[in-house]
């Protein structure tokens, strides 16, 4: 019954019935057992080219199936099931395809392992400097200075600690892109997930005079990667913080469906240039009103390690004018 879902099948089977009538009736004209033999043999065509259609068809579908699974990677065509004919010939195709593909992922595997290990090499080499003028730095502050030096000092202090911050953000993306890094999934409570994502922001708050507000009922729960999905919420947290002026407020709302877990991040700011939206995540990318002190990482790490456990985020801009960060955990693969 299968075939009958095919709209040129229908066309077929009906434009046969026309003719076996049309035929029927001529030789019925002729003698009624002519119409009986021309209907048999009618009959007999039919079921030998349906019989030939149908086992074309189960070969499309057999391979259609296993196409499906060399995409979800568990099955791959060998060159021992091809046989001639048409068909054969597009599944010889379609191995030449796969074996292409599963090549160059292989090769790009292999170059992010390659660029992740090199990063990571890098990364040391320029840390043993860093750990060298850190100590320096606080040799300096040991000897008598005036409120200039000081202030150098202090500058310095800040430099080193963004190129350091620099480093390992960069080291992190890395090795999630090379795919070195292994989630550990367990269930966390969101309310004390989020207040302990804001406990090292709370000076900094305090100086500014900004405070947070937490809609989110203490039932609520989702599955995650503690220490990684920290960071990412973190990031995210630091830019709307960054954008929230002096005195205003974060407003952090959590809604829960059978499908995801949903994190809204608003802050009271000015919002999001409609120009900066489309690139907000790229690496790199730094906004119309970024400080000086953006690298345009953050949001692009915080995307990075979301998408490797089920989760996306989108930002925007909510009508009370702030900007809008809208973050998903979704309960299954469904994206």
């Amino acid at each position: 019954m299968y075939l009958l879902r095919n709209k040129e099948i229908k066309k077929f089977i009906f434009q046969i019935v026309l003719f076996t009538l049309f035929g029927c009736m001529i030789g019925f004209f002729i003698a009624p057992a002519a119409a009986v033999l021309v209907l048999a043999i009618s009959f007999c065509f039919s079921l030998f080219f349906f019989r030939c259609l149908s086992r074309e068809h189960r070969n499309i579908r057999l391979l259609s199936s296993r196409i499906d699974s060399i995409l979800r990677n568990d099955t791959f065509l060998t060159p021992e099931e091809f046989q001639e004919g048409d068909l054969a010939i597009l599944q010889d195709e379609v191995y030449k395809m796969a074996v292409r593909l599963h090549e160059q992922s292989e090769q790009l595997s292999q170059d992010r392992t390659k660029l992740s290990n090199a990063l990571e090499d890098i990364s040391h080499q320029i840390r043993t400097p860093l750990t060298s003028l850190y100590l320096m730095t606080e040799r300096l502050k040991q000897q008598p200075l005036d409120n200039a030096q000081l202030l150098l000092l202090h500058q310095m202090n800040q430099m080193l600690d963004r190129i350091n911050w620099l480093i390992t953000a960069l080291l992190k993306m890395s090795k999630l892109e090379a795919g070195s890094i292994t989630y550990q999934f367990t269930n966390v409570k969101m309310k004390d997930f989020l207040q302990e994502a804001l406990n090292p922001m709370e000076i900094s708050m305090d100086l500014r005079g900004q405070t947070c507000k937490i809609c989110c009922d203490d039932a609520i729960s989702f599955s995650c990667d503690r220490i990684w999905t920290l960071e990412a919420i973190s990031n995210v947290l630091k830019n709307s913080l960054e954008y929230t002026p002096d005195g205003g407020t974060l407003s952090l709302t959590v809604s829960q469906t059978a499908l995801y877990t949903e994190l809204c991040i608003i802050d009271s700011g000015t919002g999001i240039p409609k120009e900066d939206l489309p690139h907000l995540f790229e690496r790199f990318y730094r906004g119309q009103n970024a400080g000086h002190n953006s690298f345009g990482i953050g949001l692009s790490l915080a995307r990075l390690i979301l998408s490797r456990e089920n989760a996306i985020i989108t930002a925007g801009n909510d009508s009370s004018g702030g900007g809008k960060f809208t973050i998903r955990f979704y309960t299954a693969k469904t994206i």
